[in-house]
């Protein structure tokens, strides 16, 4: 099955796979951007565990105007600046081989509108990696959105700071769950 990029400047270029992992669907990736609408126009995305950069390249293809991809495997990477060169969009993008979790670290990363969390599943990365942006707020904009991908069996309740839960939307063996940082949870800026 093949995945595309489904609105925008680069719309219908197929995006090359990663084997072994599970792309978003084309109609959850669809879903997806319904709910976001214009909010990621002219937004800084993060896609973490980025693996073909699909999430990130729709948003650029839909306006926003940078995205980080991050990923620790050589051929996920080495996809992305496929998949970034075959849409026309890699000067709008920076690809890291690097832990999600070291990248979250580092101390020179500008705010984001979006950060979008599609780890390996069954593994708990997912909770690891949003109590790790809800412990680091200097990486999101005011009303930034943190978007968690998983298998809806991976769901558990989680104790967040900064963050609120504000929506879910389940696609099949996919759950979209939707938070929102609030300044107000952690008095202010960090």
């Amino acid at each position: 099955m093949s995945h595309r990029v489904i609105a925008g400047t680069a719309k219908g270029r197929i995006l090359k796979q990663v084997s072994g992992t599970r792309p978003i669907m084309d109609r959850v990736k669809e879903a997806l951007f319904n709910i976001l609408g214009t909010s990621i126009i002219d937004g800084r995305i993060l896609d973490l565990f980025a693996g073909t950069g699909a999430v990130g390249i729709e948003a650029l293809s839909r306006g926003a105007e940078w995205a980080t991809f991050c990923d620790i495997e050589r051929i996920a990477v080495r996809t992305i600046h496929d998949n970034l060169a075959v849409t026309g969009l890699a000067e709008q993008a920076e690809v890291f081989r690097t832990d999600a979790f070291a990248y979250l670290q580092r101390k020179e990363v500008l705010p984001y509108t979006l950060v979008y969390i599609a780890p390996p599943q069954y593994e708990g990365i997912w909770k690891r990696a949003l109590l790790a942006i809800d412990s680091t707020p200097r990486i999101l904009e005011p009303d930034a959105m943190v978007i968690v991908q998983i298998d809806p069996k991976e769901q558990e309740p989680v104790s967040l700071q900064r963050l609120r839960a504000f929506d879910e939307r389940t696609y099949g063996n996919t759950l979209l769950w939707f938070f929102e940082y609030d300044m107000e949870l952690s008095g202010g800026v960090d």
